[in-house]
Parts: C-alpha cells; structure tokens; sequence
C-alpha cells in the first residue's frame, strides 16, 4: 500500500508540473520546426545516449569489481540499457537502478554486492556532477542575473557537494561502531568502497575520466537536441545550464524525471535570461531522446534470458565466465 502511494503521489507531481510547464509551450511551433535536419540530430542524440551508456558501463564494472561483483562488458551494458527503460516506466529518474540490482544479484554476486555496486556508482555520479557545478559556479553567475535563481543554483549544488564529501568523509572515520550499527553498516562499507575506487592509484584517473564524460555527454545530447529546433542557445550556455537540471531531475519524486526536467529547464532558461518556452522545448525533447532509447532497452527486456527465466520461475542466472 506505501509503495502504490508514493507512486500514485509521484505521477501527480509528475502531472502537476507537465501542467505548469506546458501552459507556456507553443506546441505548434514546436512542431513547425521539426524538419529532416531535425531528424538528423536527434538521432545523432539518440547514438550519443547510447555512447553514454557505454561510458557509464565502463565506469560500473570499476566500481563492481571492487564490490566483489565482477561484470562481463557484454552484460553490464545489457543490464544498463535494459535501466534505461525502467528509468521511463518506473516511479522515479532512477528506477532503472533497482532492476540493474535485481539482474546483478540474480547474476549470482548476491544482493549485498549488488546493492553495494549501484549505490556507489550512483554517488560516484553525484559527486562528479556536484564538482562540475561548483567549477563552473564563476561562469554561472555571470550567466544567471536573476538573485534567486544565483541563491537555488548555490543552494541546490552546495547540498550535493556536502552530501557526496559527508559521505565520503564517512569511509575514513576510526569509530568502530561505524561497522557493526545497522544503521551505518552498510553505508559505511559503500563510503569506504568509494573511497577506494576514487582515490586508488590503479582507478583514481579512470574514475575521474569517465564520471567527467559521462555528464559531459549529458550536455552534448542537449545541444543536438538545441541544434534540431536551432534554440538561440550556445553550447556554452548549455554547458552551464544542463548540469543543474540534471542534478534536480535526480531527485525521486516523479515519473521518470517528467514534470521536474520541464519546469526545472524553463526555470533555468528564464533565469539566464533566454527564452523560457525554448527551455521547456529543450526538455521535452531531451525527454523524447530519452524515451526512444528507454523503448530499445524494452526491446532487449523484452527479449533477454534473464526475462524469460522471471517468466518460467526458473533458478537465478548463472554469472557467465
């Protein structure tokens, strides 16, 4: 009963900020400007969103491997582009976390391992787009004039940062009972394998590489997508906008991130002092490109072993050599 709740609630946030967004959208000018070159570009978003992933795998196997969950390439990207539709269907931006879990313990790691693995790898992400954000903070304010909007950008930002550096700062403390509380327990062992992976000479460039470029890719696939409608926009002035929006559309209180990326981007647009409805349109079409690779993901759901054995109630899958 909790669970149907909080996702009845999340699709009526989900429905509440569509509205408020979309009351300013030009449907019909939106579409007037949807041409072959158009089409172009946003399968050129498509193929980068599907590069992205890869970087994200990439990044994954890093941080499951020191989990004790060792992933093939082959399948951790199977598993990524199948959370990528789960990422569009389930209640929340990153619902597509909790089926890459169910696969990896199912693969035969074990759920510890699994959940230790996606977690970490979700707050290694958080805290690379928390730097970005902070870096780019001088370059930021000089784009955004409005005060308010200067204060959330800070606000909203400086929460993450000390979220990511609270929770790392946890894998180093001396307390022993940091180990053994239960509610510490496991939360200290993800802060301390993240610690490891981060700050280890074997992974430290690498980690920072690929966390690095896969929010950088975030905003290529934004600016194809401004490209495709010819948005009055600079890849500058995406750059600085894009990361911002995607730390809010994190947040797990709507369907897939609808309603919260709208809103966030039409706010961020008028903060910069551009044209609010290009940001709403940026949005949604981000949110297409998002969607159409979410369905290919279906498609290999749809069509993956680990579906059919969930159908059969077969035994767990066993980890491929």
């Amino acid at each position: 009963m909790r669970r149907i709740l909080l996702s009845a609630i999340k699709i009526l946030v989900s429905a509440a900020l569509l509205y408020l967004a979309l009351r300013k959208a030009n449907f019909s000018d939106l579409a007037s400007r949807i041409d072959l070159a158009s089409a172009a570009w946003l399968a050129l978003a498509v193929a980068i969103s599907f590069f992205q992933i890869f970087i994200g795998v990439l990044r994954w196997r890093i941080v499951s491997a020191e989990c004790g969950a060792p992933l093939p390439i082959r399948q951790a990207m199977r598993y990524n582009v199948i959370g990528a539709f789960f990422n569009q269907t389930l209640p929340s931006s990153i619902g597509g976390d909790a089926v890459r879990l169910w696969l990896v313990a199912r693969s035969g790691a074990g759920w510890r391992a699994a959940t230790y693995s996606i977690f970490v790898d979700r707050a290694v992400g958080l805290i690379a787009l928390a730097i970005i954000i902070v870096a780019s903070l001088p370059w930021s304010y000089r784009l955004i004039g409005d005060a308010y909007g200067r204060s959330a950008l800070a606000l909203v930002d400086l929460a993450a940062l000390a979220s990511g550096a609270g929770f790392l700062i946890l894998g180093v403390l001396p307390w022993p009972w940091l180990k053994h509380w239960w509610g510490t327990h496991h939360i200290h062992a993800c802060a301390v394998i993240a610690n490891r992976v981060i700050f280890s000479k074997k992974n430290a460039a690498a980690m920072a590489a690929l966390s690095l470029l896969v929010h950088f890719l975030a905003v290529v696939i934004a600016w194809c997508v401004v490209q495709s409608i010819a948005a009055p926009v600079t890849f500058g002035q995406t750059f600085l906008l894009i990361p911002p929006v995607m730390l809010i559309t994190m947040l797990p209180i709507s369907i897939a991130g609808w309603g919260v990326r709208e809103a966030t981007m039409g706010l961020a647009f008028g903060y910069a002092g551009l044209i609010t409805t290009e940001g709403i349109n940026v949005s949604l079409l981000y949110g297409a490109v998002s969607f159409f690779v979410g369905a290919i993901g279906g498609l290999v759901w749809i069509f993956s072993a680990e579906k059919a054995a969930k159908d059969k109630g077969t035994e767990p899958i066993g980890a491929p050599e």
